[in-house]
């Protein structure tokens, strides 16, 4: 991946994957490692946010013992890197495609 696509907090690719079993599109943000950086979780018809977390926020939330309100509030990013995951298919994103959902997703999590 080229240098301009490296986007803050070392992000270098961002793509989505729908779950039909749970309606639910996964969006993700992940490092050159595979790491799963930040997470969207969109479910249903009315694509309602379940979740937008981010690793570095949870890690903060975590050794300041707040994490259970963290995760109450948006949720958690997978623990596996993606070069673990078997059968999805995911679909590349931009960055702004990302930043449009992740803003959306906070704002509604946020709201609640």
């Amino acid at each position: 991946m080229s240098p301009e696509a490296t986007h803050q907090g070392g992000e270098t690719a961002w793509f989505r994957c729908y779950w039909a079993e749970e309606d639910v599109w996964f969006f993700f943000a992940v490092d050159a490692r595979g790491d799963v950086i930040r997470q969207i979780e969109l479910q249903g018809p009315e694509q309602r946010a379940i979740a937008a977390a981010s690793l570095p926020e949870w890690q903060k939330a975590f050794d300041a013992g707040g994490v259970g309100d963290y995760e109450n509030r948006f949720g958690a990013t997978a623990q596996a890197p993606v070069s673990e995951w078997e059968g999805h298919q995911p679909e590349l994103l931009d960055a702004k495609s990302f930043e449009d959902v992740w803003e959306a997703a906070r704002r509604e999590l946020t709201a609640r």
